[in-house]
């Protein structure tokens, strides 16, 4: 693992992720009913589970609006979610101000150019293969995981590794 994102993900106090691309396989399914549907990931919500036990808080900032969003965000422990925005960097920038934090202690995971004003801008920015070649090149870090497919899971385990406390939420899953 580079050093450099090690040391970046050791002061991450907020992860916030993009929905669609990161938490989802990018696909958008529209029903004759007009709702959307979207299929996320077991592993990757038990991966957010762990990170917020461990005490790192989580959000959503996406750019569509979706009551499944809701529900996700929901189950997974996200605390703060903004759906139907336009411009991410104005709802990061809200963010980080109402928890009093510093952009280095956030991380930012998206997998598309609208993301990248407040990847820019946090300690920690990460994305996923299928992003364009645009945005690989100026994140911070690139999954090997896909979205949808495991990439959450990754950067939790990876953020709770640099700050030491993956096997203390590991390990009840490993006593019998």
């Amino acid at each position: 693992m580079n050093q450099d994102v090690l040391q970046r993900a050791k002061q991450i106090k907020l992860v916030i992720f993009d929905v669609d691309g990161v938490m989802t396989d990018g696909g958008l399914t529209i029903g004759d009913d007009g709702l959307e549907y979207k299929t996320f990931n077991s592993q990757d919500g038990l991966g957010m589970k762990l990170l917020k036990n461990s005490g790192v808080q989580m959000a959503i900032i996406t750019g569509r609006t979706s009551k499944v969003v809701t529900q996700r965000a929901e189950s997974t422990g996200v605390a703060h979610f903004y759906q139907g925005v336009e411009d991410k960097l104005v709802a990061f920038n809200e963010l980080i101000a109402k928890l009093n934090l510093r952009p280095e202690e956030t991380a930012f995971m998206g997998d598309d150019v609208v993301d990248m004003p407040p990847m820019l801008r946090c300690g920690l920015s990460i994305t996923v293969p299928a992003a364009p070649k645009s945005v690989q090149e100026r994140a911070h870090y690139v999954t090997t995981k896909e979205g949808g497919r495991g990439a959450v899971r990754e950067v939790c385990e990876l953020i709770m590794q640099a700050q030491n406390t993956l096997e203390a939420q590991m390990a009840p899953f490993f006593q019998c």
